[in-house]
């Protein structure tokens, strides 16, 4: 018959001592430092550096409580009549617990923690006369000394790896918080900046049916005039036919043609008056059509702006270059209408001047005919 202890057979004082590592996230840190720790190649070693270590962290009862609670995974390691497994083991932690009022300093560097150990010399703990200058005491003391310090430092190594690790976590977290800001922020101009889009076409889109209305209406009133002219023409060739027919027959009124000079005189300033009102009107017509220019310009201007924020968008970009070659098409259109608009104007101006210095020359040389046909346009 097999011989149990209060382990099972099958198992050894580390298997629980591991799970510790599982329950209790801090005892990570001395499960670490004990399979880096060389010389140990038992288990029973590896528990004994960790109750060591646990002691001088003061948190071995902390550690044992852990697997007090957790009694159905204990089952795999301890028989049902382990003293683990009664409730005289939860007396048993609340003892260790004064334990922590002792500063342990325990080697764990360079012993021989795999073998048993038969007798516990407590006589390097004793106060002894004989021995207060024994350099071996000395030597282990230092020793000692040595490992505290080596598992202090390694303590220290591990927590501020730790810490390192927590800070790289909030800093990606808190780098992830901002671009997931930014892309809210990008969808949000890239939405503003279509919105935009659809109101400068809206606007551009009434601009140019503005200005066709406008070239439209210019046309038909510079149709009226030159129907006009023409019908005034055909009306004034008609009178000075008349007139001459009259002056053959009237050559008497030599006389009376003196005294209507000063009428003459005074349809001349009325025709250069209607001189200045035709130079008025074609003022005002090229006026319009610098208001028409300005307006090219401001839709150029506003092609350009649509043209650098349509830049940031990748997905529109042929439709809007597309869309700004059919606004420059137009634009063309209207400039070469104007130049036409401004090319008639001039021809009017032209054949108004004309007729009005033939007028005068004909007052000039003939005073009777100008006296017919001055009394035929009166009539």
């Amino acid at each position: 018959m097999v011989r149990k202890s209060f382990l099972s057979y099958n198992k050894t004082i580390w298997g629980p001592l591991e799970l510790v590592e599982k329950l209790y996230p801090e005892a990570e840190e001395i499960g670490a430092s004990v399979r880096d720790l060389p010389g140990l190649k038992t288990p029973l070693g590896r528990a004994r550096a960790w109750l060591r270590l646990a002691l001088m962290q003061k948190k071995m009862a902390d550690y044992l409580r852990c697997l007090i609670i957790q009694r159905d995974l204990l089952s795999e390691f301890y028989e049902y009549h382990a003293l683990m497994m009664e409730e005289e083991g939860a007396v048993i932690v609340g003892l260790l617990v004064g334990l922590n009022v002792i500063d342990a300093n325990l080697c764990v560097k360079g012993e021989d923690l795999d073998s048993q150990v038969g007798v516990i010399d407590f006589s390097m703990y004793l106060k002894n006369e004989e021995d207060i200058g024994n350099k071996e005491r000395n030597v282990q003391i230092a020793a000692i000394l040595d490992q505290k310090n080596y598992v202090e430092e390694l303590n220290r190594q591990l927590n501020s790896t730790v810490s390192s690790l927590h800070s790289r976590v909030d800093s990606l977290e808190k780098s992830n918080t901002k671009l997931i800001e930014e892309l809210a922020i990008a969808k949000n101009n890239i939405i503003k900046l279509q919105e935009e889009n659809h109101q400068l076409r809206s606007e551009n889109k009434l601009i140019l049916m503005k200005a066709q209305q406008h070239l439209e209406v210019t046309k038909v009133d510079v149709e009226t005039e030159l129907q006009t002219y023409k019908h005034s023409r055909q009306g004034l060739d008609e009178m000075y036919n008349e007139a001459r027919r009259q002056l053959r027959d009237e050559s008497q009124l030599r006389q009376d043609v003196e005294n209507e000079l000063a009428v003459q005189v005074s349809m001349k300033h009325e025709i250069e008056l209607a001189m200045k009102l035709l130079e008025k009107d074609i003022h005002e017509k090229q006026d319009t059509l610098i208001g028409l220019r300005q307006q090219l310009e401001e839709v150029k201007a506003i092609n350009i702006e649509m043209y650098q924020k349509l830049q940031g968008s990748e997905d529109g970009l042929k439709e809007k270059n597309e869309i700004i070659a059919r606004l420059e098409e137009k634009t063309n259109k209207i400039t070469a209408a104007m130049r036409q608009l401004e090319q008639s104007d001039n021809d009017l101006l032209t054949q108004t001047r004309t007729i009005a210095m033939s007028l005068v020359k004909c007052a000039s040389s003939d005073t009777q005919d100008q006296y017919k046909l001055v009394k035929d346009i009166s009539f």
